[in-house]
């Protein structure tokens, strides 16, 4: 018989002690030390190396998170820790060839990899990828084609994030996507779970007349940042990062967790506030230097904490950046969230939460430590804020910065395309442009660099492949979710429901304004409700479980940033396009001169608004 055997006759086949086990032999290896037979060496909390077993547990103590004990975290969090979220490509190679469907786990480790299987909704995956800035060559357009055609449904579907997602992929063909994705210069790393998503910039940026900065390269070195730090893929929840900068289409920044909006400022001020004091300077909090004073130019304020689903646009942090820091300041201020973020409740993971714990100083104080460079105060008074945004300016023919240039705006509704729309735009842009295609937030496509000569061609063109390149003040700001045609959040068809309601609006109506119609399947907000002048989430009402909607008034962004309030509650959809139709014919006859729908609604209290509404 082994020694083993004698001293630990009730041994487990797993390999654990139990409590019996563990007592018998703490008593035992106490009795060696005291009989010298074997001499104890330990490491202490502080890394010291002690004789004393009493003092060398540290090798013992919990693991955690980023500081979060293992055993506080969420279930999320301990695959995370598992296995790093980048290193389950086998996973994929395996269930691809099984042609297995995911469990919970490896839905969730999938999403890492920009494939989502959205059971119950489809028993398929989805494709989620990464454009960054919304660039998309003609090419790259013709090659998601393919990729829709041979392996999903023959549809691709543009997002609130200037990007592209194909459906209904079987998992035989996971690889097959992913390596197609990558031969055509694309990625889909990290476009779900706990990731920075896609990078959105101006729609316009590099041939809008009125921009003050083109945001394009700020876009793109932040997507190779994330692509290259494996650290970025580990973060608490999600991540939401937008340049503005000041052309005629709105980016929506102000519904990112950090927003870079582009100002000018005309002259240094004199007095911008008193120096900080010695604690501030050991706490690294951003400087009131006169000698940091900015000269006059281009730069971003940096806007902080926009999450629209719990009601919250991004504000000012009070800080002034030059375009040359913006990448620092953004991966600083991602790793602060990186290393402090909740990672117990994914319900209050996201910067926001941070931030309402912390403050906004603290939070800039430790940013500031990150870098090595002063972060500015500036008011933001003294700074030149970008124009309005041109509504519905992402539809229609517009002259570039570059002479004899235009971009058009392809009308796509609800931001669904065919394969075959996809590659006739694709052909477009090479016949009649430069080759190159943008994304917009509105979920539709600008076509740049058309020659003042080819702008009707084109236009015919758009037509016959049964697009437009014209909408109505209605129709040309219909945005919506996936809906739950394609999503088990969503209690409603919100693509197909906000067609039929757009078409029956815009047969009855005629608005000299434009308005946003926003359509949102559940409160997670995709489609961002609360920022339409007319937003819309999806419910189940009534004993049958119909679907229906909450209806908010009175949203916006940019120069016109509002979180719409909640006027009706629980709309079944067959009731809601004859109230959308009363609300917007009281509107008209209500109104003052020249007022928009937004500020119509903004000078009225929720009560009465309900009473002129339902008369």
């Amino acid at each position: 018989m082994t020694e083993t055997a004698t001293l630990n006759p009730t041994a487990t086949t797993t390999g654990a002690f139990t409590a019996e086990q563990k007592e018998f032999l703490s008593g035992f290896m106490a009795g060696v030390a005291q009989r010298g037979i074997h001499p104890y060496v330990g490491t202490t909390s502080t890394g010291q190396l002690t004789d004393d077993p009493a003092q060398g547990g540290a090798n013992l103590a919990e693991e955690t998170v980023y500081g979060t004990p293992l055993g506080d975290v969420t279930k999320q969090e301990r695959w995370k820790h598992e296995e790093h979220p980048l290193d389950g490509w086998d996973r994929i190679l395996a269930h691809a060839e099984a042609g297995k469907m995911p469990d919970e786990e490896h839905t969730f480790r999938f999403r890492n990899f920009g494939m989502f299987y959205v059971a119950p909704a489809q028993n398929s995956f989805m494709l989620r990828c990464r454009i960054p800035a919304g660039e998309l060559t003609a090419v790259q357009l013709h090659g998601l084609a393919e990729i829709a055609d041979d392996y999903g449904n023959g549809k691709s579907a543009v997002t609130t994030r200037s990007n592209i997602q194909i459906r209904e992929i079987a998992p035989a063909n996971l690889v097959n996507v992913l390596t197609k994705l990558q031969s055509l210069g694309l990625t889909a790393k990290g476009s779900g779970v706990d990731n920075i998503r896609n990078v959105t910039a101006s729609p316009t940026a590099g041939f809008d007349p009125r921009e003050l900065l083109d945001t394009r390269p700020f876009a793109h070195a932040l997507h190779h940042y994330i692509l290259n730090h494996r650290e970025f893929y580990n973060l608490p929840r999600k991540f939401n990062v937008a340049f503005e900068g000041g052309g005629a289409v709105d980016t929506v920044a102000d519904t990112n967790d950090i927003g870079f909006m582009a100002v000018s400022v005309a002259a240094a001020a004199e007095k911008v506030g008193k120096r900080e004091s010695e604690t501030e300077r050991e706490a690294h909090s951003p400087t009131f230097s006169p000698a940091h004073l900015p000269a006059p130019g281009i730069y971003f304020r940096v806007e902080l904490c926009g999450i629209t689903g719990h009601k919250q646009l991004a504000q000012d942090s009070g800080i002034l950046v030059k375009p040359t820091e913006a990448l620092a300041v953004c991966a600083a201020m991602i790793r602060v969230f990186l290393e402090n973020g909740d990672r117990t409740d994914r319900k209050k993971a996201r910067l926001k939460y941070l931030v309402d714990k912390w403050g906004v100083e603290k939070f800039l104080a430790e940013t500031q430590k990150k870098l090595a460079f002063p972060l500015v105060k500036f008011p933001l008074e003294q700074c030149t804020k970008r124009p309005a945004a041109v509504k519905h300016g992402h539809i229609g023919v517009y002259r570039q910065a570059q002479p004899g240039k235009n971009y058009i705006g392809v009308v796509v509704p609800v931001g669904v395309l065919s394969t075959r729309q996809m590659r006739r735009i694709a052909d477009l842009a090479v016949n009649y442009g430069s080759g190159a295609l943008r994304l917009t937030p509105w979920q539709n496509v600008l076509i740049p660099d058309v020659p003042d000569a080819f702008v009707e061609t084109v236009k015919r063109q758009l037509v016959r492949i049964g697009l437009h390149h014209e909408a109505t003040n209605i129709l040309g700001g219909l945005v919506a979710c996936t809906g739950n045609k394609g999503c088990k959040w969503s209690s409603t068809d919100t693509k197909g429901q906000a067609v039929a309601l757009g078409d029956y609006l815009n047969k009855r109506l005629s608005l000299d304004h434009p308005i946003n119609i926003h359509l949102t399947g559940c409160p997670n907000s995709c489609a961002q409700h609360y920022v339409g002048d007319i937003g819309l989430q999806g419910v189940k009402v009534g004993t049958a479980s119909s679907e229906g909607y909450h209806v908010v008034f009175g949203g916006g962004t940019g120069a016109d940033a509002a979180i719409g309030k909640q006027v009706f509650t629980g709309i079944p959809f067959s009731d809601l396009p004859l109230l959308l139709e009363r609300v917007l014919k009281t509107y008209q006859a209500k109104r003052q001169p020249g007022e928009t729908f937004a500020a119509f609604t903004r000078r009225h209290e929720v009560k009465q608004l309900q009473e002129m509404f339902s008369e």
